[in-house]
């Protein structure tokens, strides 16, 4: 884990940087399609993390009103997760949404979410996105996921 001692800077980042973050570093998720906007942390002028915020993958929550943080990821550094977690609730909020957003690994603790202001929403079983009308290879892991929000 790194630690540094200078401060961390919230900096807008394009979706293609983003991308190429989490292609190189995120442990199970590969790039996403679109978003809504993407955030990084900087320190001593280098991306520590990034966390790209989109419309909600299910269409139940999709009503407009909400957003949902399809990746974050971090090269390590200490609080990254909590900062860029923290930067998207208050980005949501100022943009005027009612709720965000988003799942993890049924294994995961959810510390960064719960230091962040998120509350644990629901258990989601996992599944394979494939149908015989649609059948998809699975680029995801297909666990049970847990949904965390922040309501505004």
């Amino acid at each position: 884990m790194k630690i540094y001692s200078s401060k961390m800077r919230l900096k807008t980042i394009s979706l293609k940087d983003a991308n190429a973050f989490v292609e190189r570093l995120h442990r199970h998720h590969k790039k996403v399609q679109g978003h809504k906007f993407s955030l990084s942390a900087i320190v001593e002028g280098e991306v520590v993390g990034v966390c790209i915020v989109g419309r909600p993958v299910s269409r139940h929550l999709d009503t407009g009103e909400r957003l949902e943080i399809t990746r974050v990821c971090t090269d390590g550094t200490r609080n990254a997760c909590s900062f860029l977690y923290g930067a998207a609730v208050r980005a949501a909020k100022a943009l005027g949404y009612s709720a965000i957003g988003t799942y993890i690994l049924g294994s995961e603790p959810g510390t960064s979410l719960k230091a962040s202001g998120f509350c644990f929403s629901k258990h989601v079983p996992g599944r394979s996105w494939s149908c015989p009308s649609r059948p998809r290879k699975d680029k995801h892991p297909t666990t049970d996921k847990q949904y965390w929000e922040v309501v505004f």
